[in-house]
C-alpha cells in the first residue's frame, strides 16, 4: 500500500468511526487538500435531501400538467420547465437504481425490490382513479373500469379514458403512466449490464455518449413537445420517432445518475461545483437540447446537494413523490370538472395541496408496507445457511463416506 492510499483509507476510516452520520462536518474539518471529500464519502443513503429532491420534481411535475390542462403557454425557460422534472427524476433514478444491483446479494432480491416499489402503488391507483374517481364525472361501465385496470397494470398505458370520462380537453385519466414503463426499461438494463459484467464506469460512459449523440440525432423535443401541447394527431411514422426521442431523451438521464454512481470515489463533492453546475444547466436552456451540456451537471446538482444537505428539514423520513406523481394528474382532472379554472400557478399550488394527503395515504397504506416485504426478503437472502442445513449436509457427507469405505 503505497503513502498515499494509506493516507485515504485512514481519511475514510476516521470519519466513518468517528461521525457516522455527520462525515461532512467532520471532512471540511480537517486540512489540507487530501481531506477533500468525494461523493462516495459524502453520501450517506440514509441521511441526504434526496426525498426532498424527487418530492420536489413531481410536484414540478404537477406545475408543468397545470399549464397544459389549463391550456396556458410555460415561461419563457419554456424547456427545462416542460422536461426538467422528469429528467431529474431518472438521474436520482440512475445513480440509485446502479447502486441498487451492485449491493444487492441475489439478482431476485434485486428485481423483487424493484417491483414492489413501483406495482402495488400503481395497482391501488389504478382500482381508486376506475372506481372511485371515474363515476364521481359521469357514467362508466364496470367493463370499462375493468379493463382500466388490467391494461394498464402491466405499466404498459393500452388504456387512457374510461368510457369518455373525463369530461375535459385531455380526456385522460393519467398522463404520468408512461415514463414508469420507461423506467422498468432501464431497471431491466441495469440488470442485463450486472447480469454481462459491463456495468462498470468505462462501459457505462461509452453507453452513455452514444445516448447523447443518438438524442441529438433526433428532431428536438421541442418539436413533439408542441404537438402534444395542442393535441395534434400523430401518424404512425412520426410516433416511431416520438418514441426513439423519449428513449434516447430518458436513457440519457438515467446513465447520467449511473455514471455518477460508478465514479463516486473520483467526484468531488463540493458546494462550488453544485453552484457552476447550476449555472450551467440555466446556459444550456438556450440550446435546442439543454441535456446536450446539462445532462451531468443537472445529476451533479441534484445528487450532490442532495448528499450534502445535513437539515433536518429536509432530510425527510418518507418518500412522497412516487404517490404524488401517481396521483397528481388525476387529481387535477377532478378539480377542472369541479370547475377550479384559475390560474395555472395558483391551480398548481391548489393541486399540490389536494394531492398531499392522498400521496401520504398511499405511502403509509400501500408503498412503505410493500417495501417491508422487500426489506425481509434482502434480509433472508444476506442471511447465512441455517445450523440445521449446514448439519444435515454433514450427515449426508459423512453417510457417503461410510458407504464408500464398505
Amino acid at each position: 500500500m503505497t503513502p498515499a492510499q494509506f493516507d485515504t483509507d485512514l481519511h475514510n476510516s476516521v470519519i466513518l468511526a468517528i461521525c457516522g452520520r455527520d462525515r461532512v462536518t467532520v471532512s471540511r474539518q480537517m486540512n489540507g487538500k487530501a481531506w477533500a471529500m468525494n461523493l462516495e464519502q459524502a453520501y450517506d443513503p440514509r441521511n441526504n435531501a434526496l426525498n426532498a429532491w424527487r418530492l420536489t420534481l413531481a410536484s414540478g411535475v404537477i406545475f408543468l400538467h397545470s399549464f397544459l390542462l389549463t391550456k396556458q403557454h410555460l415561461p419563457e425557460i419554456h424547456q427545462f420547465l416542460r422536461d426538467g422534472w422528469v429528467d431529474g427524476f431518472f438521474a436520482i433514478s440512475g445513480f440509485l437504481i446502479a447502486g441498487s444491483w451492485l449491493n444487492k446479494a441475489k439478482s431476485r432480491t434485486y428485481f423483487a425490490a424493484r417491483a414492489l416499489r413501483i406495482l402495488p402503488g400503481l395497482w391501488v391507483c389504478l382500482i381508486i382513479t376506475a372506481f372511485i374517481f371515474a363515476p364521481a364525472t359521469g357514467s362508466v361501465s364496470f367493463s370499462s373500469q375493468i379493463g382500466y385496470v388490467l391494461k394498464n397494470g402491466t405499466l404498459l398505458p393500452l388504456q387512457v379514458s374510461i368510457d369518455g370520462t373525463p369530461p375535459t380537453d385531455f380526456p385522460t385519466w393519467n398522463g404520468n403512466l408512461w415514463t414508469l414503463l420507461f423506467e422498468m426499461l432501464c431497471y431491466l438494463l441495469v440488470a442485463a449490464l450486472g447480469f454481462m459484467r459491463l456495468l462498470n464506469k468505462w462501459f457505462v460512459l461509452i453507453a452513455f455518449l452514444g445516448a447523447v449523440v443518438w438524442s441529438e440525432m433526433l428532431p428536438p423535443w421541442s418539436v413533439f413537445g408542441g404537438m402534444m401541447e395542442t393535441g395534434q394527431a400523430i401518424d404512425p411514422a412520426t410516433f416511431a420517432v416520438l418514441v426513439q426521442s423519449l428513449t434516447a431523451r430518458l436513457l440519457t438521464m438515467f446513465l447520467a445518475g449511473a455514471l455518477l454512481y460508478l465514479f463516486r470515489d473520483q467526484i468531488p463533492a463540493s458546494w462550488t461545483l453544485v453552484a457552476l453546475a447550476v449555472v450551467i444547466v440555466a446556459t444550456s436552456t438556450l440550446l435546442p437540447s439543454y441535456r446536450l451540456l446539462a445532462a451531468i451537471p443537472l445529476t451533479y446538482g441534484l445528487i450532490v446537494s442532495g448528499a450534502l444537505i445535513r437539515h433536518k428539514w429536509l432530510q425527510l423520513p418518507t418518500d412522497l413523490s412516487y404517490g404524488v406523481y401517481i396521483y397528481g394528474f388525476p387529481l387535477q382532472q377532478l378539480l377542472l370538472v369541479a370547475g377550479v379554472g384559475v390560474h395555472p400557478i395558483l391551480f398548481a399550488a391548489i393541486s399540490v395541496g389536494v394531492t398531499l394527503p392522498l400521496a401520504a395515504l398511499s405511502w403509509f397504506l400501500i408503498e412503505k408496507p410493500s417495501l417491508g416485504l422487500k426489506k425481509r426478503l434482502e434480509q433472508r437472502d444476506s442471511r447465512p445457511p441455517s445450523m440445521s442445513v449446514r448439519v444435515s449436509g454433514e450427515n449426508v457427507r459423512r453417510k457417503w463416506m461410510r458407504h464408500r469405505a464398505a
